[in-house]
């Protein structure tokens, strides 16, 4: 496998997409913000989307636990079985029950991380791109604002030296109506998104919790059934 390193052009691209970014992000937090919709908006998704990334973060590194217990389970279960065929006596058997546990809690496990992965890690990962998605709509309109804020002032200076009016109000108009149409999208956009959002977290969540309860239960008959069964052997 090659993997192609970045070239020279790549790398300054990137490195000018960072300050971009940089620079957005330093609009967006400074600028003053006379609608109330957008500023409760930008506070919220500002700290949401850093939230979101450490929970992603930390459900991604409980799934990799989850993974590791059931390879390891795959190995005591292995080690149990070898142990149990070189063993002539009356252990064996209580070696290959032991291996028999071993094996379905290992099945059992896979499913716990399998489900984990599906509703929490997914879910998570989802609304974290959609997130960004949504600070990256924010970063827009802000450059907006900035120019519609640029745009009016050069049109009181125009009107002040009485020079160029007419072009400064039509790139007043025009800039304006930019920024009402993306503030009107925004709205719809962000409003959209807090719906989708939580009937998602809601949704997902509780399927979670539900799937929980059924392999803790699962767990606990499996461990009942074992000592049951050892209880029998001579």
């Amino acid at each position: 496998l090659s993997v192609r390193g970045k070239n020279a052009r790549e790398q300054i691209s990137g490195f000018f997409k960072t300050l971009t970014k940089t620079a957005d992000e330093v609009l967006l937090t400074n600028q003053k913000e006379s609608d109330e919709f957008f500023e409760r908006q930008k506070q919220f998704l500002t700290t949401y989307n850093t939230k979101i990334k450490d929970a992603t973060a930390a459900a991604d590194k409980s799934t990799r636990t989850h993974k590791a217990v059931a390879d390891t389970y795959i190995k005591v279960s292995g080690g149990l079985n070898t142990l149990a065929t070189a063993d002539k006596t009356d252990l064996s058997r209580y070696l290959l029950l032991l291996a028999d546990f071993f094996e379905k809690a290992r099945k059992l496990e896979s499913r716990v991380q399998s489900d984990a992965d599906l509703k929490l890690s997914d879910t998570l990962r989802y609304y974290m791109r959609d997130s960004k998605a949504a600070l990256d709509l924010m970063y827009r309109r802000s450059r907006c604002l900035a120019d519609f804020d640029t745009a009016n002032k050069n049109l009181d200076r125009a009107r002040t030296k009485n020079k160029e009016v007419q072009q400064a109000e039509a790139a007043q108009q025009n800039i304006k109506k930019k920024f009402e149409t993306i503030s009107e999208k925004a709205k719809d956009e962000l409003n959209d998104f807090k719906t989708r959002r939580v009937q998602m977290f809601r949704k997902n969540l509780v399927e979670l919790t539900e799937l929980q309860i059924k392999h803790t239960k699962a767990q606990i008959q499996m461990i009942k059934g074992v000592l049951q069964q050892s209880e029998t052997l001579p």
